[in-house]
Parts: structure tokens; sequence; C-alpha cells
């Protein structure tokens, strides 16, 4: 298979799981695509000041893989500080967000797969 950039579904999002701001997501993958071993495989955008509230994964996990800017990650209620080549991972059953702190669009690559 190959999917042109053209050919990728984008959409914006408005204050996305209670977060601030709006969030552009290309979707590499669509949710029939995974064979039932996931539901997200999309490139994410966030503006400077704009936000994925904190919000709970069960039964799936999640995993960000940062290619530009920086910002704030919350997992588990603690902060840490994320920049371009770091990588999250929530677990089942944990909670997690992310804010755009920099100056810079905020962008990365976000994969969940079911357990």
């Amino acid at each position: 298979m190959l999917k042109q950039n053209n050919e990728l579904r984008q959409e914006v999002i408005e204050v996305m799981r209670g977060g601030k701001g709006a969030t552009g997501i290309i979707h590499i993958l669509e949710k029939d695509q995974f064979n039932n071993a996931g539901r997200l495989f999309a490139h994410i955008k966030l503006k400077p000041g704009s936000s994925i509230g904190y919000h709970k994964h069960e039964g799936e996990f999640e995993g960000y893989y940062f290619i530009k800017g920086e910002g704030t990650y919350t997992e588990n209620d603690s902060e840490y500080p994320v920049k371009t080549g770091d990588f999250t991972l929530v677990n089942s059953g944990q909670s997690h967000g992310i804010e755009n702190t920099g100056p810079e669009d905020l962008e990365f690559i976000a994969l969940i797969l079911f357990e």
C-alpha cells in the first residue's frame, strides 16, 4: 500500500479532550486499516498555547514521538518537559495530556494500540 500525502485525511478538532485551542490531525492509518490492533496512527500538530486535555486510556496504550517543537507532557499528575526526539508512552489505566509551551508548532506522531 502507498498513500500519497494528498490522500491522507486531515481534520481539526477544537478543544480536544477538554484542552485549549485547535488540534490538527493527519491520519496516517484509518481505524479500519488496523486489523483490530489499534485505532490511531496520526501526525498531530498543536499551535503555541494549544493542548490536548488530560484523559485516561482503558484497554489501550498510546505513544507520542515528538518531531518538532517543545511542550509539557502530563502523565498521572506528573509534568515533564518534552522536545524533538523524545518519546512518551501511557499504558492502559493511566492518564495523560500534552500542551505546547513553546514558540513554534508542537508536532508528534501518535499511535494508539489495543492491549
